[in-house]
């Protein structure tokens, strides 16, 4: 009995096999930890197809394979096998249904179901994508990332990264782009590792508010993805967009290639010719950390209004100081129309 109050202090205190655990979110706490289940056809992962590793959402321990994954139709991450481990079963005290936790740190991932008959191995694990943390699978000679997602492109795509203010909108219109294949909202440009939605707007990070961008430069260009965001956001707000204020709200291009700076320095330089203030930062890109899984596709998920470009209709969350300036810009404006 000691052993076992020792053993839970241990996972609550975060140094289970001297691991530190990553902090967790109100929602990612009450699945890992208090042992809940999201909602289905709401994580992050559930339709995700890249290739890689997925890793405990806590420690960070690599738990599954991308080739193991597969549709069953349930809503959740399915994988009919596990990286060997990784991954203990316990059964239910109801004993109806058996509970796969992390070997490493205990946290909770869900339940695996046998004989089924999805895949040849005839197992599912059934998996909460908040208990979870991808990593793609790493360039040649390259090392993985510790916890954070790599900014690396797939063979005949390019990966482009813009802050400009809350990231619901942001990802949104840049997801309607002809040639955008994938965006996923995040943060980036700070100094804290793994960090939460809460941290970053408690202003000690120093991560903006960021959409990570996939396109196929053969169907869009960077420079027409750089416009295009020019003309959804203000430009010329320092540390805020509309009522959102604060330095995560900032306007930052973070370029993956020389190329992508010379082209977002040419275009700011021309914005600046035509008269307009243009405090945007172009900063090489660093480590992206991925939201939570609830900022992921958020006005396509929850099916409310489409966001008013350049500051949106409503504050984005987290920010609510009174006397607030309105966005300056109202609406999209063709700020880069005309030769560049």
């Amino acid at each position: 009995m000691r052993l076992l109050i020792l053993t839970i202090g241990l996972l609550l205190s975060g140094a289970v096999n001297g691991q530190n655990m990553k902090p967790l979110t109100p929602e990612e706490r009450r699945v890992i930890v208090d042992k809940g289940t999201e909602a289905p056809f709401t994580g992050r992962y559930y339709d995700h197809r890249e290739a890689g590793v997925y890793h405990c959402r806590q420690c960070g321990a690599p738990l599954y394979r991308s080739a193991d994954k597969f549709d069953a139709g349930c809503g959740w991450p399915s994988f009919d096998d596990e990286i060997p481990g990784a991954v203990m079963r316990t059964p239910d005290a109801d004993g109806r249904r058996t509970e796969i936790t992390c070997a490493k740190c205990g946290a909770h991932l869900g339940h695996v179901f046998l004989n089924e008959g999805f895949t040849p191995k005839n197992t599912r694990h059934c998996v909460n994508s908040v208990s979870l943390l991808f990593e793609p699978e790493a360039k040649a000679g390259e090392q993985p990332a510790a916890g954070g997602e790599q900014t690396q492109k797939k063979e005949g795509t390019e990966t482009a990264i813009f802050a400009g203010g809350c990231f619901w909108g942001v990802e949104y219109l840049l997801s309607k782009m002809p040639g955008v294949l994938k965006v996923e909202s995040g943060y980036t440009g700070g100094r804290t590792e793994n960090p939460t939605y809460e941290q970053v707007c408690s202003h000690t990070t120093g991560h903006a508010e960021a959409v990570r961008v996939t396109f196929d430069p053969a169907k869009v260009s960077y420079e027409k993805l750089a416009k295009f965001f020019f003309e959804i956001h203000d430009p010329t707000q320092l540390d805020g967009q509309g009522p959102d204020l604060g330095d995560q709200y900032r306007s930052e291009i973070f370029y993956t290639t020389p190329a992508q700076q010379q082209t977002a320095e040419r275009l700011i330089g021309e914005l600046r010719r035509r008269g307009y203030d243009v405090v945007t930062e172009v900063t090489p890109a660093g480590r992206f950390w991925p939201a939570e899984d609830y900022h992921q596709q958020y006005y396509k998920r929850k099916g409310t209004a489409t966001p008013i470009p350049n500051g949106f209709s409503r504050s984005c969350r987290c920010v609510g100081r009174p006397g607030r300036k309105p966005a300056r810009f109202t609406g999209r404006r063709r700020l880069m129309s005309g030769p560049v």
